[in-house]
């Protein structure tokens, strides 16, 4: 009789996720975890709770952005453009014409057709010296500039900038009430020299349709009949700069006079370029310059030498005219000053002593043995 022992409960059966049958020849099953179903409720639950924290690191995200854009340093800034705007180019005369003699042709828009314009640069504290060049060789009133420019082809102006201090402008405007003979150029009074210059080529190219553009100081005494006869001559070159040419050493130490901050940039010698006195440019040399943007050209410490540069690149004709820098009253000279003189004398007593000199005022346009020669 077999003997039968009894079923032995093992102690995992209660691990196991079912139980197991009475029949002890049905096969095991593997052990295969399961979890119970969650209820349609939970989820739900589990769905809003994630979005709920999504959003709320989407608004802490935000917010940081937001802190962290305020607090950041602005960006650098480029650094500023060189300007000239402080109102536009006016000259004086055009408008005083056009207005007074609506009857002719004088609008103040057209681009008037010259042989020359000759800028006379001058400032507010200048006066003495502009009352001394309208007593001499400076046409003294509208007429005379008129009137000079239909026998020589050229028309003068004083050409400034405008004054920041209210005072000073008013001065200089009463000036040119009176007289009607000033450019004031698209150009603070205090700009420096060479940005003030090239404001002044840009609004003589605008306004006249001329062949060439003079630049002149307001201490030198003129024979403009003479210089309208230099700048009619022939010329095989069309891109002309002249005047009395000159070089000389770089100064490269801060304490000294005419120290040029740029002048690694030169060498130890200045490259040739026309004494700033007076000097004259062709049309196409002054046209490539008016439309050249502003930032794009080299500006140096000096007006004569920056100038002098920008000829450098634009293959002109270097024309060396001594009679343009004359120290004395000559039957040649075109203009006369002395640069030793600077400073050290009175100018206007200088310009007027050498108008009361025959051979500076009344003497010939061109020497008598030029004349019979032609």
């Amino acid at each position: 009789m077999p003997l039968h022992h009894p079923k032995h409960r093992h102690h995992d059966d209660d691990l196991l996720p079912y139980r197991r049958s009475d029949d002890e020849a049905k096969p095991r099953r593997p052990y295969t975890p399961t979890f119970a179903p969650s209820s349609p409720g939970s989820a739900n639950r589990l769905l809003v709770l994630f979005a709920g924290t999504c959003l709320i690191l989407a608004a802490a995200s935000f917010a940081f952005a937001v802190t962290v854009s305020r607090n950041r340093p602005p960006p650098p800034q480029p650094p500023p453009a060189v300007a000239f705007r402080c109102g536009p180019a006016e000259d004086s005369l055009r408008s005083f014409l056009a207005s007074s003699s609506p009857g002719r042709n004088y609008s103040a828009g057209d681009r008037e057709k010259v042989l020359a314009v000759v800028g006379v640069h001058t400032e507010h504290g200048s006066a003495a010296r502009r009352a001394a060049l309208r007593a001499t060789w400076f046409p003294p009133n509208p007429e005379g500039i008129v009137s000079l420019e239909h026998g020589t082809g050229l028309t003068f102006r004083f050409v400034s900038g405008r004054p920041k201090d209210k005072q000073k402008m008013e001065d200089l405007q009463k000036e040119a009430d009176m007289h009607h003979d000033f450019l004031f150029i698209d150009a603070d009074e205090d700009t420096k020299p060479p940005q003030k210059m090239l404001a002044f080529f840009k609004a003589a190219y605008h306004m006249f349709d001329a062949e060439f553009y003079v630049k002149a100081d307001d201490d030198i005494y003129m024979r403009p009949d003479r210089l309208a006869a230099l700048l009619a001559k022939e010329r095989p070159q069309h891109r002309t700069y002249v005047g009395c040419m000159k070089k000389g050493p770089v100064v490269n130490d801060p304490n000294m006079k005419w120290y040029e901050s740029s002048w690694e940039l030169l060498g130890n010698e200045y490259f040739v370029h026309a004494s700033g006195s007076l000097y004259a440019l062709s049309s196409e040399v002054v046209e490539a310059i008016a439309s050249a943007k502003s930032e794009s050209l080299r500006m140096f410490d000096y007006e004569d030498v920056t100038v002098g540069a920008w000829m450098l690149t634009m293959n002109v004709k270097h024309e060396d005219t001594r009679a343009m820098c004359d120290t004395a009253c000559t039957p040649t000279s075109i203009a006369v000053w002395d640069k030793k003189c600077s400073g050290s004398c009175n100018i206007t007593d200088k310009i007027k002593q050498l108008h009361n000199t025959t051979l500076c005022s009344k003497s010939p346009t061109l020497p008598p043995e030029v004349e019979e020669e032609e």
